[in-house]
């Protein structure tokens, strides 16, 4: 599968070259301005806020190592005698404890970001199990693309697709949770396990669209027991056969790119139903939710995205221009197209986004049904 993930690797250790660089710099510049402007003993002391830097980006034992080597030096440039002697000595007692107090906040930073990558962690890996390997083959499409979680303990979001191969034939689903953070991932959870289940028994994509309104309003009911805020989940519904036609419930969700014959355009599925999660709002008129069909020509690929993609934004504020790239791309194979966009998502940001993405690319697969 093509997850192109952003590692955040966090070092607490400084390497040793650099460790001993620090501390060999540091004490012959202070030392050595002291002796220049002859005031070692006043510049001397300086050095006590050299474990604290040390702690910001090392070891404990590195900044152990600091700690001594600060009182070490300290003890070899002060006076040990004559008028100052108090204040040195005084200097030396707060150098220690400033070192032992530097000690203790570097074993708590290290302590705190393992905790931090732990949670990341989990909550990524816990995505990339939910998701399967691309690209996925059915009967009627080949789907490839790209999926991207992101890494942050506040910016885990619940993007989510499937494929299911049917006996009435292929549905695809895309969807994006509302909120980041596990509870969102949740959501999702009970968002495929509901599509999973549903693909295969309603004959109907409005019926399996049904089941997955269902489901995330018995999540959103548990989460309100829980005292927790209920969350809505665009998605994009797709069934898919031998026809000429592919079927779609657009519950929110961005609709879907076709290109063919070097032409890009936006798939026009009218107004868009109201996000999963939300339809009991639209029941006091009991109005049912509604799908659209549109030509899906054999040699024509398909784009599926979520807001990842269409709201990533570059430095100055500028969102990405998705359309214009796809014409660029349009002789790109399926997943030439997935990989050429997600490059150029990077390169368009500057900057690791700030939310989950997914990118589908659908291509007819020619064998038709087994």
């Amino acid at each position: 599968m093509r997850r192109s993930l952003r590692p955040r690797r966090e070092s607490n250790h400084l390497t040793q070259w650099m460790f001993s660089a620090m501390l060999i710099v540091v004490t012959v510049a202070v030392l050595g301005l002291g002796l220049l402007l002859g005031a070692v003993d006043r510049l001397a002391p300086l050095l006590i806020f050299l474990p604290a830097i040390i702690s910001g980006v090392g070891g404990v034992a590195q900044t152990t190592v600091a700690s001594v080597w600060v009182v070490v030096v300290m003890g070899a440039a002060l006076s040990p005698e004559g008028e100052g002697a108090g204040l040195d000595a005084g200097a030396m007692v707060f150098a220690a404890l400033f070192g032992v107090w530097s000690v203790l906040g570097c074993r708590y930073r290290i302590t705190r970001d393992q905790e931090v990558h732990r949670l990341r962690s989990a909550g990524a890996a816990l995505q990339r199990q939910l998701v399967r390997p691309l690209p996925l083959r059915t009967p009627h499409v080949v789907v490839d693309g790209a999926y991207e979680p992101v890494e942050e303990d506040s910016t885990v979001g619940g993007d989510m697709y499937e494929v299911a191969d049917t006996d009435h034939g292929t549905r695809v689903m895309i969807a994006d949770v509302q909120g980041k953070g596990l509870h969102a991932i949740g959501a999702a959870i009970a968002l495929l396990g509901a599509f999973r289940e549903a693909a295969h028994r309603e004959e109907s994509l409005i019926g399996v669209v049904e089941a997955l309104e269902t489901a995330v309003a018995r999540y959103n009911e548990g989460e309100r027991r829980a005292g927790e805020p209920e969350r809505f989940v665009t998605a994009l519904v797709l069934h898919i056969d031998d026809g000429p036609e592919a079927e779609a419930v657009n519950c929110g969700h961005i609709p879907p790119y076709l290109i063919a014959d070097s032409r890009v355009w936006q798939v026009d599925l009218g107004e868009p139903e109201l996000p999963l999660g939300l339809g009991r709002l639209d029941r006091l008129g009991s109005m049912p939710r509604a799908s659209a069909r549109f030509l899906f020509p054999r040699k024509a690929k398909m784009l599926l995205c979520t807001d990842g993609v269409t709201e990533a934004r570059a430095p100055d504020g500028a969102f990405y221009p998705l359309e214009a790239r796809l014409r660029a791309w349009a002789r790109h194979p399926p997943q030439g197209l997935a990989d050429a966009l997600l490059s150029d998502l990077h390169a368009f940001t500057r900057a690791d986004f700030g939310d989950d993405l997914a990118v589908l690319t659908l291509r007819r697969s020619g064998s038709g049904r087994r």
